[in-house]
């Protein structure tokens, strides 16, 4: 492990191989479906996780903040294998309490360098910014300046989803009953995005195929230094990536193109059938 570590949560979609090659450690929240409760990544996959939710008459699941006890573990095995520093990147403080559990974590060791950056958004939102605070550490960046980075670089991200259903996000409790209301009543399959850390809706298309020309659009409205598509089973992702990349302005380099279902920490509010992506703006 190089000097400075860096963590995540799994509300980050970050696919384990990925976490793996870019040495990031992922704490997992919980997820429970009745009273079956599961650690997100760790022993409920992603694949597993949308077997389950969407079998017939399934419960719906549920998803808890990772505890503060998880994060020191996490912490106290990074620095156990020589890091001198960690920056902690997670998922909104406005939609999860996870951050806040990571703080605790962090005055814990107060005698250790931590540093908790707050992401401002979701799913690979975090990612993208998890793995380009892996390629600073990799260079030698303190720990100290990686987390200012991030947290300048959070203002150039953005999300656009397009969602089958308000139903889901109603369900979580991130949208009021009357938000969701008025979807159901205008039959539009609204497009979802993070501003100010809360969710919003973009746009209101009236089919899935008017939406998913929609967020290619605003997914692809400014030049890119990074895009991870995002989706939900049954949707097709691989297509959506090609499209997306044939319309990046500036010869985006489609190793900078990630492509992964959203998982079991995000998915319960989302639903099935959705597509999307998280950009990370060039400067």
């Amino acid at each position: 492990m190089g000097r400075v570590a860096i963590v995540t949560d799994s509300a980050s979609d970050l696919p384990p191989e990925a976490a793996a090659a870019s040495a990031i450690t992922v704490v997992p929240l919980a997820v429970s479906f009745g009273a079956e409760s599961f650690k997100a990544g760790v022993d409920l996959t992603t694949e597993e996780f949308w077997r389950r939710m969407t079998a017939p008459e399934a419960p719906f699941p549920t998803t808890a903040a990772s505890a503060p006890g998880d994060f020191k573990a996490a912490y106290d095995e990074c620095f156990a294998a020589g890091a001198d520093a960690i920056v902690s990147i997670h998922v909104a403080g406005t939609l999860s309490g996870t951050i806040k559990s990571a703080a605790i974590a962090r005055d814990m060791l107060a005698d250790r360098e931590i540093h908790v950056v707050d992401s401002h958004s979701a799913s690979m939102g975090e990612g993208l910014l998890a793995q380009l605070g892996a390629e600073m550490a990799r260079l030698g960046v303190s720990g100290a300046e990686i987390a200012r980075i991030l947290t300048a670089r959070s203002a150039d991200l953005d999300l656009f989803v397009a969602l089958d259903t308000l139903e889901y996000l109603k369900k979580g409790g991130r949208i009021s009953g009357a938000q969701a209301a008025i979807g159901t009543i205008l039959s539009v399959k609204p497009i979802i995005t993070i501003r100010d850390g809360l969710v919003h809706t973009a746009d209101r298309p009236r089919t899935r195929g008017k939406a998913r020309e929609r967020v290619l659009e605003l997914l692809t409205a400014r030049p890119l230094e990074r895009l991870a598509i995002l989706y939900t089973p049954p949707a097709d992702g691989e297509s959506f990536r090609a499209e997306a990349l044939d319309r990046a302005s500036g010869g985006l380099d489609p190793a900078r193109v990630s492509i992964q279902p959203v998982g079991p920490s995000v998915g319960p509010h989302l639903g099935p059938g959705c597509v999307g992506g998280v950009v990370l703006y060039a400067r």
